[in-house]
């Protein structure tokens, strides 16, 4: 029952990205084709589960791409964290960030394939601007091949973030109602890595 379910999953998105694209003038070719799915197709959600981990979802700061780290059970699971960031889009506080992605009236569906990770949206959600398909793009990037973050790494081991995590998708492919948008993980900025606290040099000792 698992594999039908994925593998209708995976056919209603591949067949509604050859409609958006063939639209948007690419040939039906450059995508997968409809159908019985390809060899080695997979939903995210099928992965087998893995320790919780911390990711990274990205948000806007002063216009620019930022991100902010939050805890998830299980960082293979792309279908969830692609559903967190849309989730936490729609409530986080201007105060603390921005965000360029919509409000969506139901969940989005997630599929991946040869590298490629579908996402179609729901209803007549409006085309995502660069900076919202940059959002989706890096969080699921770094997702797959997490960041420097601010935890030590002794700590981040004992937790489980270092946990193997599947390989990130070369690019993502956002799908709408008539219409697609393709972006490459290659324009997401890659994060400096935290500075070390320098040690508080001992007190000199009191001369006798």
């Amino acid at each position: 029952m698992r594999g039908s379910r994925t593998a209708a999953l995976l056919s209603g998105l591949t067949a509604a990205a050859a409609v958006a694209l063939t639209a948007c003038g690419v040939p039906p070719s450059d995508v997968i084709e409809a159908g019985a799915p390809a060899s080695g197709m997979f939903s995210p959600s099928a992965t087998p589960p893995s320790a919780p981990a911390t990711i990274s979802l990205f948000f806007l700061r002063d216009g620019e791409l930022t991100p902010f780290p939050r805890r998830v059970d299980d960082a293979r699971n792309l279908k969830a964290v692609v559903r967190l960031l849309f989730e936490e889009s729609a409530t986080i506080g201007a105060a603390t960030a921005t965000t360029e992605l919509p409000r969506l009236t139901d969940a989005p569906r997630v599929a991946i394939e040869g590298g490629v990770l579908f996402v179609e949206l729901p209803g007549e959600t409006a085309p995502l601007s660069r900076r919202a398909l940059l959002q989706l793009t890096c969080t699921v990037t770094y997702a797959a091949s997490p960041i420097p973050t601010a935890v030590p790494r002794a700590d981040a081991e004992a937790r489980g973030d270092t946990a193997r995590r599947p390989a990130a998708p070369s690019s993502l492919q956002v799908i709408g109602d008539g219409w697609a948008r393709t972006q490459s993980g290659d324009a997401c900025p890659v994060p400096a890595p935290p500075q070390e606290q320098p040690e508080t040099p001992a007190p000199p000792e009191p001369s006798g």
